[in-house]
Protein backbone atom coordinates (compact mmCIF):
# COMPACT_ATOMS: atom_id res chain seq x y z
CA UNK A 1 0.00 0.00 0.00
CA UNK A 2 1.51 3.36 -0.86
CA UNK A 3 0.80 5.79 1.86
CA UNK A 4 -0.33 9.39 1.07
CA UNK A 5 -1.90 12.31 2.94
CA UNK A 6 -1.33 16.08 1.88
CA UNK A 7 -4.66 17.84 2.57
CA UNK A 8 -5.50 21.03 1.01
CA UNK A 9 -5.02 22.94 4.35
CA UNK A 10 -1.67 21.28 3.89
CA UNK A 11 -0.97 22.77 0.57
CA UNK A 12 -1.98 26.01 1.67
CA UNK A 13 0.38 26.26 4.73
CA UNK A 14 3.53 25.30 1.96
CA UNK A 15 2.29 28.33 -0.14
CA UNK A 16 1.65 30.53 3.00
CA UNK A 17 5.39 29.48 4.27
CA UNK A 18 6.82 30.06 0.94
CA UNK A 19 5.78 33.29 1.28
CA UNK A 20 7.26 34.53 4.60
CA UNK A 21 10.72 32.48 4.27
CA UNK A 22 13.24 34.74 3.29
CA UNK A 23 12.17 37.25 5.95
CA UNK A 24 13.39 33.90 8.50
CA UNK A 25 16.76 34.32 10.08
CA UNK A 26 16.94 30.93 11.33
CA UNK A 27 14.49 27.89 10.97
CA UNK A 28 13.66 25.32 13.68
CA UNK A 29 12.57 22.28 12.11
CA UNK A 30 11.28 19.75 14.70
CA UNK A 31 12.00 16.00 13.88
CA UNK A 32 10.71 12.48 15.71
CA UNK A 33 14.10 11.19 17.01
CA UNK A 34 12.61 7.36 15.95
CA UNK A 35 12.71 8.48 12.14
CA UNK A 36 14.85 11.78 11.66
CA UNK A 37 14.47 11.31 8.38
CA UNK A 38 10.88 10.38 7.21
CA UNK A 39 9.60 13.11 9.68
CA UNK A 40 12.41 15.41 7.58
CA UNK A 41 9.95 17.96 5.01
CA UNK A 42 12.12 16.82 1.86
CA UNK A 43 10.12 20.16 0.71
CA UNK A 44 12.04 22.60 3.41
CA UNK A 45 15.62 23.17 1.50
CA UNK A 46 14.04 24.10 -1.68
CA UNK A 47 12.06 26.58 0.67
CA UNK A 48 15.09 27.62 3.23
CA UNK A 49 17.86 28.71 1.09
CA UNK A 50 20.73 29.54 2.98
CA UNK A 51 19.13 29.75 6.18
CA UNK A 52 20.93 28.31 8.97
CA UNK A 53 18.21 25.17 10.56
CA UNK A 54 18.16 23.89 13.94
CA UNK A 55 17.06 20.00 13.82
CA UNK A 56 15.37 18.97 16.83
CA UNK A 57 15.21 15.63 17.30
CA UNK A 58 12.11 15.45 19.77
CA UNK A 59 10.74 12.47 21.32
CA UNK A 60 14.04 11.52 21.90
CA UNK A 61 12.74 9.38 25.60
CA UNK A 62 11.11 7.06 22.92
CA UNK A 63 14.22 6.43 20.35
CA UNK A 64 17.11 4.29 20.54
CA UNK A 65 19.90 6.67 21.75
CA UNK A 66 22.74 4.80 19.98
CA UNK A 67 20.78 5.58 16.88
CA UNK A 68 19.90 9.11 17.25
CA UNK A 69 23.47 10.08 18.14
CA UNK A 70 24.36 8.45 14.25
CA UNK A 71 21.38 10.57 13.07
CA UNK A 72 22.66 13.82 14.76
CA UNK A 73 26.11 13.51 13.06
CA UNK A 74 24.12 12.63 9.68
CA UNK A 75 22.05 15.57 10.05
CA UNK A 76 24.81 18.13 10.78
CA UNK A 77 27.23 16.82 7.66
CA UNK A 78 25.09 19.51 5.99
CA UNK A 79 26.37 23.15 6.27
CA UNK A 80 24.44 25.82 8.44
CA UNK A 81 22.58 22.69 10.46
CA UNK A 82 22.70 22.05 13.79
CA UNK A 83 21.46 18.76 15.21
CA UNK A 84 19.57 18.65 18.93
CA UNK A 85 17.53 16.53 21.32
CA UNK A 86 15.07 16.98 23.22
CA UNK A 87 12.30 14.81 25.94
CA UNK A 88 8.98 16.18 26.39
CA UNK A 89 8.75 18.61 29.31
CA UNK A 90 12.47 19.52 29.76
CA UNK A 91 12.29 23.15 29.34
CA UNK A 92 15.73 23.77 30.19
CA UNK A 93 17.15 21.76 27.15
CA UNK A 94 14.10 23.70 24.99
CA UNK A 95 15.47 26.75 26.17
CA UNK A 96 18.85 25.63 25.37
CA UNK A 97 17.59 25.56 22.15
CA UNK A 98 17.11 29.42 21.58
CA UNK A 99 20.37 30.15 23.13
CA UNK A 100 21.99 28.12 19.80
CA UNK A 101 19.65 29.91 17.53
CA UNK A 102 21.03 32.93 18.69
CA UNK A 103 24.85 31.98 18.74
CA UNK A 104 23.83 31.09 14.84
CA UNK A 105 22.52 34.32 13.98
CA UNK A 106 24.82 37.35 13.44
CA UNK A 107 25.37 39.83 15.97
CA UNK A 108 24.56 42.75 13.39
CA UNK A 109 21.11 41.25 12.72
CA UNK A 110 20.25 40.44 16.65
CA UNK A 111 21.49 44.43 17.73
CA UNK A 112 18.55 45.89 15.16
CA UNK A 113 15.56 44.18 15.29
CA UNK A 114 13.83 41.06 16.71
CA UNK A 115 14.84 37.88 15.85
CA UNK A 116 13.04 35.84 13.56
CA UNK A 117 12.32 32.41 13.63
CA UNK A 118 10.21 29.95 11.82
CA UNK A 119 9.62 26.82 13.34
CA UNK A 120 8.61 24.02 11.35
CA UNK A 121 7.31 20.25 11.81
CA UNK A 122 5.30 17.87 9.75
CA UNK A 123 2.10 16.65 11.98
CA UNK A 124 2.18 14.96 15.63
CA UNK A 125 6.01 15.40 15.80
CA UNK A 126 5.69 17.61 19.24
CA UNK A 127 6.24 21.03 17.71
CA UNK A 128 3.00 22.77 19.07
CA UNK A 129 3.94 21.41 22.55
CA UNK A 130 7.47 23.03 22.19
CA UNK A 131 6.28 26.19 21.40
CA UNK A 132 4.15 25.81 24.34
CA UNK A 133 7.52 25.12 26.88
CA UNK A 134 9.24 27.99 25.00
CA UNK A 135 6.42 30.31 25.37
CA UNK A 136 5.94 29.05 29.00
CA UNK A 137 2.07 29.47 28.00
CA UNK A 138 -0.65 27.78 25.93
CA UNK A 139 -0.39 29.53 22.85
CA UNK A 140 -0.39 26.37 20.51
CA UNK A 141 -2.77 23.75 20.46
CA UNK A 142 -1.90 20.51 21.27
CA UNK A 143 -3.71 17.37 20.80
CA UNK A 144 -2.93 13.56 19.89
CA UNK A 145 -4.36 14.12 16.32
CA UNK A 146 -2.52 15.19 13.52
CA UNK A 147 -2.49 18.01 11.80
CA UNK A 148 -3.81 20.39 14.95
CA UNK A 149 -2.23 23.45 13.75
CA UNK A 150 -4.81 25.36 11.13
CA UNK A 151 -2.89 28.87 10.68
CA UNK A 152 0.29 30.83 11.44
CA UNK A 153 0.80 33.07 14.09
CA UNK A 154 3.92 35.16 15.29
CA UNK A 155 4.87 34.87 19.31
CA UNK A 156 6.52 37.21 21.31
CA UNK A 157 9.43 35.14 23.09
CA UNK A 158 11.83 37.09 25.65
CA UNK A 159 15.16 38.60 24.45
CA UNK A 160 13.59 39.98 21.64
CA UNK A 161 12.50 37.09 19.44
CA UNK A 162 9.51 36.55 17.30
CA UNK A 163 8.73 32.72 17.11
CA UNK A 164 6.63 32.15 14.04
CA UNK A 165 4.32 29.10 14.06
CA UNK A 166 3.32 27.39 10.94
CA UNK A 167 0.85 24.47 10.59
CA UNK A 168 2.21 20.82 10.32
CA UNK A 169 2.61 19.81 6.62
CA UNK A 170 3.47 16.74 4.92
CA UNK A 171 4.49 16.46 1.39
CA UNK A 172 2.30 15.33 -2.03
CA UNK A 173 4.40 11.91 -2.53
CA UNK A 174 6.38 9.94 0.45
CA UNK A 175 9.21 8.63 -0.95
CA UNK A 176 10.73 6.19 -0.44
CA UNK A 177 7.76 4.01 -0.19
CA UNK A 178 8.73 3.10 3.73
CA UNK A 179 8.64 6.51 4.78
CA UNK A 180 5.06 6.51 4.48
CA UNK A 181 5.03 3.36 6.36
CA UNK A 182 7.08 4.94 9.36
CA UNK A 183 5.17 7.99 9.28
CA UNK A 184 1.93 5.75 10.07
CA UNK A 185 3.40 3.79 12.67
CA UNK A 186 4.40 6.76 14.54
CA UNK A 187 1.00 8.34 14.21
CA UNK A 188 1.93 11.28 11.98
CA UNK A 189 -0.63 10.25 9.45
CA UNK A 190 -4.57 10.10 10.40
CA UNK A 191 -6.06 6.91 10.84
CA UNK A 192 -8.65 7.61 8.36
CA UNK A 193 -6.34 7.31 5.92
CA UNK A 194 -4.41 3.59 6.29
CA UNK A 195 -5.05 0.04 6.60
CA UNK A 196 -4.48 -0.21 10.49
CA UNK A 197 -3.63 -4.29 9.55
CA UNK A 198 -0.95 -3.17 6.93
CA UNK A 199 0.63 -0.46 8.91
CA UNK A 200 1.20 -2.81 11.86
CA UNK A 201 2.41 -5.97 9.27
CA UNK A 202 5.22 -3.46 8.52
CA UNK A 203 5.67 -2.73 11.86
CA UNK A 204 5.82 -6.31 13.07
CA UNK A 205 8.65 -7.05 10.39
CA UNK A 206 10.71 -4.37 11.43
CA UNK A 207 10.31 -5.41 15.21
CA UNK A 208 11.23 -9.02 14.60
CA UNK A 209 14.50 -7.68 12.66
CA UNK A 210 15.45 -5.12 14.62
CA UNK A 211 14.34 -5.63 18.15
CA UNK A 212 13.48 -9.34 18.43
CA UNK A 213 14.54 -10.01 22.06
CA UNK A 214 12.35 -7.07 23.38
CA UNK A 215 9.04 -7.58 20.98
CA UNK A 216 9.50 -11.52 22.79
CA UNK A 217 9.98 -10.27 25.73
CA UNK A 218 7.21 -8.27 25.91
CA UNK A 219 4.52 -10.70 24.59
CA UNK A 220 5.68 -13.42 26.22
CA UNK A 221 7.06 -15.71 23.23
CA UNK A 222 9.72 -18.75 23.61
CA UNK A 223 11.21 -17.81 20.55
CA UNK A 224 10.95 -14.75 17.60
CA UNK A 225 8.16 -16.07 15.16
CA UNK A 226 9.49 -16.28 11.60
CA UNK A 227 8.09 -13.00 10.01
CA UNK A 228 5.80 -10.56 10.84
CA UNK A 229 2.25 -11.84 10.19
CA UNK A 230 3.59 -15.23 12.72
CA UNK A 231 4.38 -12.34 15.18
CA UNK A 232 0.39 -11.02 15.09
CA UNK A 233 -0.69 -14.64 15.39
CA UNK A 234 1.52 -15.15 17.95
CA UNK A 235 -0.02 -12.37 19.91
CA UNK A 236 -2.70 -12.68 18.91
CA UNK A 237 -2.84 -15.99 20.55
CA UNK A 238 -1.22 -14.96 23.95
CA UNK A 239 -3.52 -11.78 24.18
CA UNK A 240 -6.53 -14.17 23.19
CA UNK A 241 -7.72 -11.81 20.35
CA UNK A 242 -9.86 -13.76 18.47
CA UNK A 243 -13.03 -12.91 16.55
CA UNK A 244 -15.83 -15.18 15.13
CA UNK A 245 -14.53 -19.20 14.60
CA UNK A 246 -11.34 -18.66 16.68
CA UNK A 247 -9.31 -16.89 13.78
CA UNK A 248 -7.14 -14.01 15.29
CA UNK A 249 -8.26 -10.66 15.17
CA UNK A 250 -5.61 -8.84 13.54
CA UNK A 251 -6.99 -5.75 13.57
CA UNK A 252 -7.55 -5.60 17.72
CA UNK A 253 -3.63 -6.85 17.15
CA UNK A 254 -2.74 -4.07 15.26
CA UNK A 255 -4.31 -1.26 17.71
CA UNK A 256 -2.32 -2.70 20.73
CA UNK A 257 1.09 -3.17 18.70
CA UNK A 258 0.82 0.49 17.46
CA UNK A 259 -0.19 1.85 20.53
CA UNK A 260 2.63 0.16 22.49
CA UNK A 261 5.34 0.91 19.86
CA UNK A 262 4.46 4.75 20.02
CA UNK A 263 3.97 5.33 24.16
CA UNK A 264 7.11 3.68 24.30
CA UNK A 265 5.77 0.50 25.94
CA UNK A 266 8.04 -1.65 23.90
CA UNK A 267 11.11 0.17 24.78
CA UNK A 268 12.98 2.96 23.30
CA UNK A 269 13.20 2.20 20.18
CA UNK A 270 14.22 3.59 16.50
CA UNK A 271 12.08 2.87 12.77
CA UNK A 272 14.99 3.83 10.53
CA UNK A 273 18.88 4.22 10.40
CA UNK A 274 20.95 6.25 8.04
CA UNK A 275 22.18 3.21 6.49
CA UNK A 276 19.19 1.97 6.06
CA UNK A 277 17.92 5.85 4.81
CA UNK A 278 20.97 5.61 2.79
CA UNK A 279 19.91 2.06 0.83
CA UNK A 280 16.51 3.10 0.41
CA UNK A 281 17.98 6.37 -1.50
CA UNK A 282 19.80 4.45 -3.79
CA UNK A 283 17.07 1.67 -4.53
CA UNK A 284 14.83 4.79 -5.00
CA UNK A 285 17.02 6.49 -7.48
CA UNK A 286 17.29 3.75 -9.61
CA UNK A 287 13.56 2.78 -9.90
CA UNK A 288 13.24 6.75 -10.98
CA UNK A 289 15.84 6.53 -13.63
CA UNK A 290 14.35 2.97 -14.99
CA UNK A 291 11.08 4.89 -15.09
CA UNK A 292 12.23 8.04 -16.70
CA UNK A 293 13.89 5.36 -19.18
CA UNK A 294 10.15 3.91 -19.73
CA UNK A 295 8.35 7.17 -20.53
CA UNK A 296 11.30 7.95 -22.87
CA UNK A 297 11.12 4.45 -24.46
CA UNK A 298 7.31 5.23 -24.88
CA UNK A 299 7.62 8.63 -26.37
CA UNK A 300 9.89 7.24 -29.27
CA UNK A 301 7.32 4.69 -29.86
CA UNK A 302 4.54 7.08 -30.26
CA UNK A 303 6.49 9.24 -32.82
CA UNK A 304 7.45 6.07 -34.57
CA UNK A 305 3.98 5.72 -34.91
CA UNK A 306 3.14 9.05 -36.33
Amino acid sequence: MAINWFPGHMHKARKEIKQVMPQMDLIIEVLDARIPFSSENPMVPALRGDTPVIKVLNKRDLADPDITARWQGWLEQEKDIRAVTLSHNHRDEALAILRLAQEMVPDSIRDTRALRIMILGIPNVGKSTLINTLAGRPVAKTGNEPAVTRAQQAIKLPDNILLYDTPGFLWPKLSPEECGYRLAVTGAIRAAVIEYEDVALFAADYLLQAYPERVCERYGLDGAPEDGLALMDAIAARRRFFAKGGVPDLHKVSEVLLNELRAGTLGAISLETPAMVETEQAREAILQQQEAAREEEKKATRKRRR
